[in-house]
């Protein structure tokens, strides 16, 4: 009587976590689903691309998951509202369970739009899921071009929107204390001299409400904003801390250097949800893609009863389009700090687009061969490990 496969169920479908369920396959007698609350792949990096366009379906912000998923991987098209590590068991909005033998928790970050500030839920548009950036362009695509746009927030996500938008046609002003806080002096410089060539107004403020048609900054001046796009923040699903796992204060699952939540050595984590030794890498593509595979890399070890290796990876740059026609690209040294070196002007938009290219291209290429993707070997965390919290949030 043959044995039963290993049933293995990935939570989210973005890069980390279909990466991980790709390389799962890479064994026959396993049995792997992933759960994901849209039927479709989303390259969260295009959504501004997304929310800009005229035509949606002039971005390839949306892809089939036949295009980057493993065939034997199921499809489940639901969302999960709680683990049971007791009974290994999942719990689906629709009502249904999915029992498990093993679960990667890969849920990714949302867009984190604060209650602190007054009118912000009610009246901001988040930009970091499909259905977020599809509302903005919807409401855009009834906005004539000349109404005020106020994009909050300076990092990566708004620095890309304000430009996409501005190269559109829109007037678009950019709120935030300061431009790109990530980058080189020399890259910041670069960045917001092509925000003003698109003709991108920045104010160097925080935002203290926001109204139906205006903002109120800190300082207490009033901008007009026809829409105000909110890119201030990320946040991550509370479907960890829900369930009773430990969790960094953002809600993070806390796991060991091997992605290993600290509850349960039967579920591992990958991506931005997931916080090893309560030091959590940056929320990108950048590490989902390595912290995928090495999450189904730790699962696999466990199964054939060898070593589990720590998770590494290298932040080796931040991509940043700057509309269509350019592009910064800070190089980085691995543990995430920046040089001060960067790749700019159309060199740098060709770059990114390389970039967003080839992260699709590698889950394609592990989805045909699992276990064919692979990534160098990121910096010495062990200073890091030595500081943890003792106590993590639960």
């Amino acid at each position: 009587m043959s044995a039963q496969p290993t049933r293995i169920v990935v939570i989210g479908g973005g890069y980390a976590g279909v990466m991980a369920a790709n390389r799962l396959c890479s064994r026959e007698d396993v049995d792997v689903t992933l759960v994901n609350p849209r039927p479709q792949f989303v390259e969260r990096i295009r959504l501004h691309q997304l929310a800009a366009a005229d035509d949606p379906g002039s971005t390839v912000a949306v892809q089939d998951f036949g295009t980057v998923l493993n065939a034997r991987v199921r499809l489940v098209v639901d969302s999960a509202d709680r683990i049971d590590a007791a009974t290994r068991r999942l719990a689906l909005s629709s009502g249904a369970t999915l029992d498990y033998d093993y679960l990667v928790y890969a849920v990714g970050s949302t867009g984190d739009v604060p209650a602190s500030v007054p009118g912000a839920a009610e009246f901001a548009y988040p930009l970091s899921e499909l259905e977020q950036a599809t509302r903005l362009r919807e409401r855009l695509a009834d906005l004539a071009a000349p109404a005020p746009l106020v994009v909050v927030g300076g990092g990566l996500t708004g620095i890309e929107a304000a430009a996409e938008f501005a190269e559109a046609g829109r007037s678009v002003t950019l709120v935030t204390p300061v431009v790109g806080p990530s980058l080189s002096v020399a890259a910041r410089r670069s960045v917001t001299k092509r925000l003003r060539t698109l003709g991108v107004t920045t104010v160097a403020a925080g935002v203290r409400t926001v109204g139906p048609d205006h903002v109120v900054l800190d300082d207490g001046r009033t901008l007009p904003s026809a829409v105000t796009v909110w890119t201030a923040g990320f946040g991550v699903p509370g479907l960890a801390a829900a369930s009773g796992l430990t969790t960094d204060a953002l809600g993070r699952l806390i796991t060991d250097e091997t992605l290993t939540s600290v509850d349960d050595d039967r579920i591992v984590a990958a991506g931005d949800a997931a916080a090893p030794s309560g030091h959590p890498y940056r929320m990108s593509c950048q590490a989902g893609l390595p912290l995928g595979a090495q999450a189904a890399g730790t699962v696999l070890a466990r199964m054939a009863g060898t070593a589990v290796a720590d998770a590494t990876v290298p932040m080796s740059g931040q991509c940043i389009s700057l509309g269509r026609g350019a592009g910064t690209v800070q190089i980085q040294h691995k543990d995430d700090t920046p040089r001060n070196l960067y790749i700019g002007g159309r060199t740098g938009a060709f770059v990114k687009e390389q970039v967003c290219r080839f992260t699709v291209k590698w889950l394609a290429a592990e989805a045909r061969k699992p276990g064919s993707y692979r990534s160098l070997k990121g910096p010495d965390r062990s200073d890091l490990i030595a500081t943890s919290p003792e106590v993590p949030v639960r």
